[in-house]
């Protein structure tokens, strides 16, 4: 039954996709935004479609490679767009907000991009799941018109890896992702060094084996989150974490004995999702 349900929904997503006439698509190459991609090449001409990724310090390298991957195995046109969210200083300030600064960056070229090829809608790959996390990206969202069909659907996470695992599309357990700034605490300033080295950070700790991966970045203390059925192996490797991260520039290296959770820096605005599982 449960199935049957996704299946419903993934109908209903072709449905709205097929309504919405030509598409620029907002595409990070995680999980949602290329199940989204995938359907939409299955439900409209692939010449009415354009996915569309951002190209900025807030996202690394290896990201931007698996993207372009994926755009490309999908055989959509793909643009890839430098965003500078760094000339906007309540950006750079990192208030509550954040998100939707650099949002506003993304919509408003990708709205430039719609008048130069003479497309008709913007969409994105926020799902029903979502909606419980503090997202102030949602506000650049509206006024931006950008619609998001997995959450019109009714798609839930769970059901959009379900779906990508039953097509054996091969990003279908890929970790969730999210912009570099975010493991900066609120009212600390961002800048690009300090996302350089963040993220220098978490690709040396995928190396080592651990795939759900925050460095989280105070300054001169970094306080590293990893799922907890691997803290044992990151405390047998401490000394190798400490060193390279020292070398990097902290001077203090701190292992959460909670262990990994997306959106955790919201600890500090008293407004946690009910799921620790969503978001940043």
């Amino acid at each position: 039954m449960k199935g049957e349900g996704m299946e419903r929904k993934v109908r209903k997503l072709r449905e709205i996709l097929k309504r919405m006439g030509k598409i620029m698509v907002a595409f990070s190459g995680g999980v949602d935004s290329s199940v989204l991609l995938k359907i939409a090449t299955e439900s409209l001409d692939k010449r009415d479609i354009i996915a569309v990724t951002a190209v900025s310090p807030t996202y690394t390298a290896q990201e931007k490679r698996e993207a372009v991957k994926i755009a490309r195995a999908f055989k959509v046109k793909h643009v890839l767009v430098e965003t500078d969210e760094f000339k906007d200083k309540r950006f750079v300030a990192n208030p509550p907000e954040r998100c939707f600064y650099c949002k506003s960056e993304l919509f408003k070229k990708m709205e430039q991009l719609c008048r130069q090829y003479g497309f008709d809608s913007i969409v994105d790959g926020t799902n029903r799941d979502d909606s419980m996390d503090f997202r102030p990206g949602e506000k650049a969202r509206k006024i931006y018109g950008v619609r998001s069909p997995l959450q019109e659907a009714g798609m839930g996470k769970k059901e959009i890896r379900l779906y990508a695992k039953n097509k054996k599309l091969s990003f279908w357990d890929k970790p969730s992702m999210a912009c570099i700034a975010s493991r900066i605490p609120y009212g600390q300033a961002i800048s690009k060094s300090r996302l350089k080295r963040i993220g220098e950070g978490e690709k040396f700790l995928r190396s080592l084996g651990f795939r759900e991966v925050r460095l989280r970045d105070y300054g001169n203390l970094a306080r590293i989150e990893i799922s907890r059925e691997r803290l044992e192996d990151a405390v047998r490797m401490k000394e190798k974490i400490s060193r390279k991260l020292k070398k990097a520039g902290y001077d203090y290296i701190t292992l959460d004995l909670e262990g990994f959770r997306s959106g955790s820096m919201n600890r500090a605005l008293k407004i946690l999702p009910p799921s620790n599982k969503n978001g940043k």
